[in-house]
C-alpha cells in the first residue's frame, strides 16, 4: 500500500526536473485516454518519466497485488527504471527481478507483491510458473525497448507471458526505433502512435571521423582520448575479445576505464558502472549493451573503435550522447581505406591535433558491506566519513546504496587511509566492511 501520492509537480521536483518536454506532454496526455500506445522517441529524450508519470495515476493505493508489469530486454534497464521509480518517492512498492542473480533474492523482494513489477522476459516466466503472484490484477503492461524484447530470441517467452495476461486494459509499447513488426499475441489493436524520431534536433549530435594509417587502431584511438582529455566518454566495440585488447591497451596507457559486456557477472557489470558513473574511471569500454537502458550520465562523446553491423546499433550507440538538449559527438575510428556502411552519412574529419591538459584520476570507490536491508541510509555514511573519516564536504562524492551494499566515491589520495580507519566500523547496528573496488 502507498503511504502517499505524490502529484505530478512534487514529482518532478524529487528528479530535479524543471519541466516536461513536448515528446513527454504528448504521451502523458494520450497515455492516460488510451488503451494501446506506442511511444517513438530518440534514446535520452524521457521516454521512462514519460509513461511511469501516467501509469502512477492509475494505481489503486489500497491495492496489496501486482498491478503493472514492465518487460524489458536487459538487467540493467530493469535496474535503472526501478531506481527511477524509487526516485520519484510516491510511496508504491517497486520492484526488478532479472536473470543473473539468485532467484532467492526475488523471492524475499517481492514476498510482498509490488505495485510495479519490472523484469526481464525469462525471470519474469519463471515467477510466473512458479504462481507467485495473481496476474489477474495487471491491468497495465509495458513492453520498453520493444524493438528488442520482440526479437525473435524473446519471442516464446514473450508469447508466454501475454498469454497469461488477461485482465489487460493498457498496453505501453516504447523504443527509440522503428520498422519492428509486433507480433499478433501483443494483441495491440486500435494503437495511438507518438513519433518523435523525426524531430530530433540532428544540429545536437555531430559525427565524425578519425583516421587511422593502418588497421591497427591503438594510436589513433591514444590520440582522440589525449584530445578529449579527461571527459568521461564510452569506447564501443562490437565482441569482447575486443575489449580485453581495448583495455590492456588502455591499462598500458593508464588511462582509467570499466569494461561492460553480456560475458562478464552481473555483479561485475552493475560495479563497472557505478565506477563510471561516479568518476572513478573515465572510460567505459563496453559491447552494444551499453547501447540502450542503462544509468549514465551526460556524455559530451562516443567513440565507435568498431562499427556496428546494423543502423539500429548505430542509432543506439549515438543515443548515449547528445540526450536530451545537450551537444555530444560520435567518433568514428576508422582505417584510412575503409568503406563505411550505408547508413552513415554527413560525417567530417575530426581535427584531433590539440591535446588536453592531462589531469590524475581524483576519485576511487570505497565498498561497504551493508545496504537498505541493514536500514542503512545515505546520511548514515556520509556521517561515517564526516565524522571518522575527516573528509570535507567537496570531498565526499556520490554514494550509491544497494539493497546488501554501498558504495563512496572518496579522493584516490585519501582511500587508504580511509579503508584503514573506517573497515570494521559500525553503520546502524552493523559492523561493516570497507575496502576499494
Amino acid at each position: 500500500m502507498a503511504n502517499s501520492i505524490k502529484d505530478q509537480q512534487d514529482i518532478l521536483g524529487k528528479l530535479n526536473i524543471q519541466g516536461l518536454n513536448p515528446m513527454q506532454k504528448e504521451a502523458i496526455s494520450i497515455i492516460k485516454k488510451t488503451a494501446n500506445t506506442i511511444l517513438l522517441s530518440p534514446t535520452g529524450t524521457g521516454k521512462t518519466l514519460a509513461f511511469l508519470l501516467p501509469i502512477i495515476k492509475t494505481l489503486d493505493p489500497d491495492s496489496d497485488d501486482v498491478q503493472v508489469l514492465i518487460l524489458v530486454p536487459t538487467r540493467e534497464l530493469a535496474i535503472q527504471i526501478e531506481q527511477v521509480v524509487r526516485n520519484m518517492g510516491t510511496g508504491f512498492k517497486v520492484n526488478a527481478v532479472y536473470g543473473g542473480r539468485p532467484i532467492s533474492k526475488d523471492k524475499i523482494e517481492i514476498k510482498h507483491n509490488p505495485a510495479i513489477l519490472i523484469g526481464t522476459p525469462g525471470r519474469i516466466l519463471d515467477h510466473f510458473d512458479s504462481g507467485r503472484f495473481s496476474k489477474t490484477t495487471i491491468k497495465t503492461l509495458v513492453l520498453d525497448e520493444f524493438d528488442k524484447s520482440l526479437e525473435i530470441g524473446f519471442e516464446v517467452e514473450m508469447s508466454a507471458i501475454l498469454l497469461e495476461l488477461t485482465h489487460l486494459s493498457k498496453r505501453i509499447l516504447t523504443s527509440a526505433t522503428q520498422g519492428v513488426t509486433i507480433p499478433s499475441f501483443v494483441k495491440l489493436t486500435d494503437a495511438k502512435t507518438i513519433n518523435y524520431l523525426d524531430k530530433k534536433a540532428s544540429t545536437r549530435l555531430a559525427i565524425q571521423t578519425v583516421s587511422s594509417p593502418d588497421k591497427n587502431k591503438f594510436t589513433a584511438l591514444l590520440n582522440l582520448l589525449l584530445h578529449l582529455g579527461n571527459q568521461p566518454g564510452i569506447i564501443f566495440c562490437n565482441f569482447k575479445d575486443s575489449i580485453g585488447q581495448v583495455s590492456a591497451f588502455l591499462e598500458k596507457n593508464n588511462i582509467s576505464h570499466s569494461c561492460f559486456s553480456g560475458g562478464m557477472e552481473q555483479k561485475d557489470r552493475e560495479r563497472a558502472l557505478i565506477k563510471f558513473r561516479n568518476g572513478s574511471s573515465q572510460i567505459l569500454l563496453a559491447t552494444d549493451l551499453a547501447a540502450r537502458g542503462i544509468d549514465i550520465p551526460e556524455l559530451k562523446f562516443i567513440i565507435h573503435y568498431e562499427l556496428p553491423l546494423h543502423k539500429e546499433e548505430f542509432i543506439h550507440r549515438n543515443g548515449r550522447t547528445a540526450r536530451v538538449n545537450e551537444k555530444g559527438t560520435a567518433y568514428i575510428l576508422k582505417w584510412k581505406n575503409q568503406k563505411l556502411p550505408d547508413f552513415i552519412d554527413a560525417i567530417t574529419e575530426a581535427d584531433i591535433s590539440k591535446k588536453a591538459p592531462s589531469l590524475v584520476q581524483y576519485w576511487e570507490t570505497l565498498f561497504i558491506s551493508g545496504g537498505r536491508k541493514d536500514k542503512i541510509s545515505k546520511g548514515d555514511i556520509a556521517g561515517l566519513f564526516f565524522k571518522q573519516g575527516h573528509l570535507t564536504k567537496d570531498q565526499l562524492g556520490t554514494i550509491e546504496l544497494k539493497q546488501d551494499c554501498a558504495f563512496v566515491a572518496v579522493p584516490k589520495a585519501e582511500a587508504e587511509n580511509l579503508v584503514h580507519t573506517l573497515n570494521n566500523s559500525r553503520l546502524k547496528k552493523k559492523k561493516v566492511r570497507i575496502y576499494v573496488l
